[in-house]
């Protein structure tokens, strides 16, 4: 532990995007304690310029909606979205890489053509589709991004099982009788993880791009504030009031910058390779 903390921390890039992610988180957490009316409420004149008035350092929209209040509530929005669909995408990743990879023969091949048929259709198509379908919602945004960002990490799952069923420590537990679900799961699965870590790092980005793209075209839960829906409801006034739009496409721009550099960071401080050279 103590050297993947020496190793995490001699990356500057992820120890900067740890920093900034976590004043994202902040300010999501305590998005209702500093603003504590909605983000919806019409609270001053519209179209108010940036810093020019303390109550609203970024002015406000063109109904008169504070846009700092928009933006703290949509980091909560898209944090939240991001972090569960991650969970459960790399859940039946998991799942289906593990059953894959550790049975091989029909079932690997069953599987595996399932995982392809899901990597043909363009993701965000895909998510469009089924939120149109089952109506936008948080349940609906979330459940569409974990369908169409599972497939990487099942075939991800399944190559380090097919790697590591064939070491001597797996053949061993075989041997003593222990069941196919204990060796999976204490076994293969720890030994598995790094990459698992690192990719569901990566996938937490995308995951966020998404969200905000679908909220951008109109598919997003009405009844939350989120950084795409205010890029969405502010692109006609482009030309009246570009900052409208620059501030969530930062906020969004600096989250997915700051996950991506933690992301490399995970990836140096838990390489095996890296390891070996270091001890």
């Amino acid at each position: 532990m103590t050297l993947f903390f020496r190793r995490f921390s001699a990356n500057r890039g992820a120890l900067a995007g740890l920093v900034l992610l976590v004043i994202v988180a902040l300010v999501a957490c305590l998005a209702s304690f500093w603003y504590e009316e909605s983000p919806w409420a019409m609270v001053a004149q519209p179209l108010l310029p940036p810093f020019s008035d303390a109550a609203y350092p970024l002015g406000t929209d063109m109904l008169g909606r504070d846009l700092a209040a928009g933006l703290a509530y949509g980091a909560r929005v898209s944090l939240m979205i991001g972090l569960i669909s991650t969970l459960v995408a790399v859940l039946l990743g998991v799942v289906v890489g593990a059953l894959a990879g550790y049975n091989g023969g029909r079932i690997d091949d069953l599987l595996m053509r399932c995982t392809e048929f899901f990597q043909t259709i363009p993701q965000l198509a895909m998510a469009m589709v089924l939120v149109a379908i089952f109506k936008p919602s948080l349940y609906s945004i979330v459940g569409a991004i974990a369908v169409v960002s599972w497939p990487p990490v099942a075939r991800l799952v399944r190559s380090e099982f097919m790697t590591l069923k064939q070491r001597e420590f797996v053949q061993a537990a075989i041997v003593i009788g222990q069941t196919p679900a204990r060796i999976i799961v204490t076994q293969i699965l720890p030994n598995a993880a790094s990459p698992i870590i690192v990719t569901a790092s990566l996938m937490t980005a995308t995951a966020i791009l998404t969200e905000s793209a679908l909220s951008f075209l109109g598919l997003g839960d009405r009844n939350l504030m989120s950084w795409g829906y205010i890029i969405g409801a502010s692109r006609t006034m482009l030309r009246e009031a570009p900052m409208m739009s620059l501030w969530p496409g930062l906020a969004i721009m600096l989250t997915v910058l700051a996950i991506n550099l933690i992301g490399e960071g995970l990836n140096d401080a838990l390489n095996p390779q890296l390891r070996k050279r270091g001890e």
